[in-house]
């Protein structure tokens, strides 16, 4: 079985539109892009294109990779003090000059316009199990897989990459849902045994085609969250093609957890 998000998420759309066209003022997203980086822009693209789709203001600033961290700070709180910007996105990843402050600049932003819940605000509230802004690849997944009747609860999940937009996130929200999680990533020992044993293997690395058929069993579901840029093709980390026969239910590159990310965005800007 295919679980197309693209699928999924035109139909969670229609609620989101009617919600839209009942508000008197439309929350505008704000996104800020520091550098170039070829991946983000293509989700960015796609997130101003929802945007417009259902009604939604979308601003994009783009800056200089060698933009100051006092700049930034001093655009986001530009930003958190105008009531007319309902959400505030720094794209990550920030470039490498950056990364020390990171987190920084995530903090930066008011958690209430965090809509992608990565301020330590929400995402203490994730790891607390109380009400908060959850990040939005996260919230895609775990919504896909409710989307397709998939079970979560007391299913073995084995996610593979544990970075904090996707791997630690999403473990927690599942942990929440009573999974039981086990997280691999680049220095796991013997990966794909370990894949193997899962119900549910989700995969985020980046690595096109990491995940090949001696990952995987018949019974599993696998969601690719990995996207890669190969020239004119976008990758996944599964090698779709020789695995799809294999397992029971896998998402799609593109067409999977990508439209379900960028639906879950939107609707923590306008149902949060």
């Amino acid at each position: 079985m295919i679980l197309s998000g693209t699928t999924i998420a035109h139909k969670r759309k229609e609620d989101l539109i009617k919600k839209v066209e009942s508000l008197e003022e439309k929350p505008t997203l704000v996104i800020i892009q520091i550098g170039e980086n070829q991946e983000s822009t293509l989700y960015i693209n796609q997130k101003i294109k929802f945007g417009k789709s259902i009604g939604v203001p979308v601003e994009l600033y783009q800056l200089e990779e060698n933009v100051t961290l006092e700049f930034i700070q001093k655009l986001i709180s530009d930003f958190n003090h105008d009531d007319e910007v309902g959400g505030i996105i720094v794209q990550l990843p920030v470039p490498e000059n950056l990364k020390q402050h990171q987190f920084e600049i995530i903090d930066s932003i008011k958690p209430s316009k965090d809509v992608d819940g990565l301020t330590s605000y929400n995402v203490k509230k994730l790891m607390s199990n109380e009400e908060g802004i959850v990040p939005a690849t996260a919230l895609g997944v775990s919504n896909l897989l409710k989307e397709a009747n998939i079970k979560i609860a007391s299913q073995n999940i084995v996610i593979v990459g544990r970075s904090l937009l996707v791997g630690r996130s999403l473990s927690q929200l599942l942990i929440n849902q009573d999974a039981t999680v086990t997280i691999c990533h680049s220095k796991t020992k013997n990966l794909s045994e370990i894949t193997k044993l899962a119900d549910i293997l989700i995969t985020a690395t980046g690595t096109p085609k990491l995940i090949t058929k001696d990952f995987v069993h018949k019974d599993q579901v696998v969601i690719d969250v990995g996207i890669t840029s190969t020239g004119e093709l976008l990758e996944g980390d599964v090698d779709f093609e020789k695995v799809e026969g294999v397992v029971r239910a896998i998402t799609p590159v593109p067409g999977g957890v990508g439209p379900m990310t960028v639906l879950s965005l939107f609707e923590n800007l306008i149902l949060k």
